[in-house]
């Protein structure tokens, strides 16, 4: 299953556009950008991003990006589990 990573246009004044155009950049990732994910306090306050539905939010922008990398494996060691 290839994570689904959503972005909102209103948060990327903390730099998160730098985030989604890396990710962007791995095609085993479905990186999506909207208008609004309807999240207006966390978006106010700190870099964020929806995987697979979860809210992953940090200090910074580089935080964020790493934060989405272990999401993103921690996922991948889950469903690793169900197909052994």
């Amino acid at each position: 299953m290839r994570p689904i990573i959503e972005f909102c246009t209103n948060n990327m004044h903390h730099g998160t556009n730098r985030v989604m155009e890396a990710l962007e950049s791995n095609p085993d990732y479905d990186v999506i950008e909207y208008g609004c994910l309807g999240n207006c306090g966390e978006c106010f306050s700190n870099p964020y991003a929806l995987v697979n539905g979860e809210i992953i939010s940090a200090q910074t922008a580089d935080e964020l990006h790493n934060h989405i990398m272990a999401k993103i494996k921690e996922i991948e060691d889950l469903l690793k589990l169900f197909d052994d």
